[in-house]
Order: structure tokens, then sequence, then C-alpha cells
């Protein structure tokens, strides 16, 4: 059940706070072109949403751990905070970012491929000659 488990309702927690983070951050930086807008999304994407395992030793007993998978930037946060070796979790991050990147470049290109699509491929009725003065007014009717 989802309220009684923690680690679903950490995870439902996390990837809505992560989503309110990128949908205010794409929209607080909307002064920047599209490009580099899509560049920096992907980015901060990549570096939230980017899994990876982690260790960690319970307190009942000393040899036995538990192992799970959360976010990289966690995991490296974590690890940072008792002392540890955090280089495989920031370059797991710095991979992230990376293939944040390469997605907020390749929509772009498909958004900037389909705007520069004719009208007549992406299914609009090409006009008679293209002058607004042959073309009639149409008025909206009801019923």
């Amino acid at each position: 059940m989802l309220i009684s488990d923690s680690m679903p309702l950490l995870w439902v927690a996390y990837i809505l706070l992560s989503v309110i983070v990128l949908v205010t951050g794409y929209l607080g930086i909307r002064f920047v072109p599209q490009l580099p807008r899509l560049i920096v999304a992907g980015v901060v994407a990549g570096c939230l949403w980017m899994p990876w395992v982690f260790s960690l030793p319970l307190l009942e007993s000393e040899s036995a751990t538990y192992d799970g998978v959360a976010p990289a930037i966690v995991v490296a946060t974590v690890d940072f905070l008792q002392g540890t070796s955090m280089a495989v979790p920031l370059t797991m991050v710095g991979l992230g970012a990376l293939l944040g990147a390469l997605a907020g470049v390749a929509l772009w290109w498909s958004w900037r491929r389909r705007s520069s699509e004719p009208a007549e491929q992406r299914g609009a009725s090409p006009k008679s000659d293209g002058s607004a003065e042959h073309q009639e007014r149409r008025e909206p009717v009801i019923g």
C-alpha cells in the first residue's frame, strides 16, 4: 500500500517536487531563447532524475547493509555528508546532465524541423493564390 510503505511515497514526493522545480525553472527563464532554455532544463532534469545504487550500513547490525536505488545527486550528497568517496555518483550526475542536454537539443531540433515543414505536409489546406483579399471571411455560426 502506498501510504504504509515509505519508499514509494518518498519516490512520489521526489518526482512531484522535481517536476515542480523543472516547470518553474523553465518558466522562470522565459527571457532566454528556446535552445539554451531547453538545454538548461535538460541538464537540471538529468541531474535530478539520474538513478544510482547505494548501500548504507544498518544501525542494528554491523555486518548488514541496506541496498537500494536513489537519484545520483542524493547519493552523492549522502556520500559527501558521510565523508566517503563520491566520485562514481558525481560521474553519474555528470552523465545525467550530458544526457539531459542532448535530450534538450534533440527536442529543440524536432520542434524546429516541424515548424519549418511546408503547410501542405502538416495537413493544412493550401491557399488558392496566397493573397488575403481573395479569401472571404467566414463568420462563426451557432447551430
